[in-house]
């Protein structure tokens, strides 16, 4: 088996009382990571901590967090660093989806994405870095999406924020690499998720055509990239995009 270096490390995943969230904390726990469960449904956040902490036998801690308000963000910050004393990882998962075509796209729907999706990243990204630059080390993983690179009908929205994203991801590698920190984005493709289960059938139908491996992703594929990309054996990568599409995208 090989050592990928977790153990112990301090792991926050935004978004991930449920869904692919919850995956991608799982399988860092798996590796004896102490994840940090940051949800704004407090609730599921705390249900989806004590089942992680009974079956991988590691400490967890559930917070409520807001991540487009830079208060909530500090305040989940202050409390992992009084708590656990550093931040190892920071996944950036967090997102919501509000489609519609460009011409019936409200402003509410678009600002309120950017915002979550976007600025989300953003804040917390800033804020957990002041932590990692402390401790000249730290993994920030950002997880954005193939229609952030090829765009999608009715996704304006969704899109831009995800194309930002990876942005958002090359410059902070940049800025953050001589200190040791890595920056990274996973772009997913067509996951099952509720986020996904959600389209209509003529495009997922349309959306599986596209995938020459002739099959849609399971949340665990996404979260065996993030435990890859956070662990010793991706010391060396930053400021990629890695693709976790069945090959949409070549």
């Amino acid at each position: 088996m090989i050592d990928l270096g977790l153990t112990d490390n301090i792991a926050v995943v935004t978004g991930s009382a449920r869904g692919l969230g919850k995956a991608i904390a799982e399988k860092l726990a798996s590796e004896k990571v102490k994840v940090i469960i940051t949800d704004i449904n407090e609730e599921l956040a705390a249900q989806t901590a004590t089942e992680i902490a009974t079956t991988y036998g590691i400490e967890t801690l559930a917070l409520k967090h807001d991540v487009s308000c830079e208060t909530s963000t500090k305040e989940v910050i202050k409390t992992v660093i009084n708590t656990f004393g550093r931040i190892d990882i920071l996944v950036n998962n967090a997102g919501i989806t509000k489609d519609a075509r460009l011409m019936m796209m409200k402003q509410e729907a678009w600002d309120l994405v950017l915002k979550i999706n976007l600025t989300g990243s953003f804040l917390c990204s800033k804020l957990v870095s002041k932590q990692m630059l402390k401790q000249n080390s730290g993994r920030i993983i950002n997880i954005a999406s193939v229609v952030g690179i090829m765009g999608n009908i009715g996704q304006a929205n969704y899109a831009a924020s995800k194309a930002g994203l990876i942005g958002l991801t090359k410059t902070t590698a940049k800025e953050l690499a001589e200190r040791g920190i890595t920056v990274n984005a996973i772009a997913p493709g067509y996951i099952n998720t509720e986020m996904t289960h959600v389209l209509p059938e003529d495009v997922t139908e349309k959306m599986l055509k596209m995938i020459p491996l002739k099959s849609f992703g399971q949340p665990e594929d996404v979260a065996n990239a993030v435990l890859f990309l956070a662990s010793q054996q991706a010391r060396y990568i930053t400021g990629q995009v890695l693709n976790v599409d069945g090959g949409m995208i070549m």
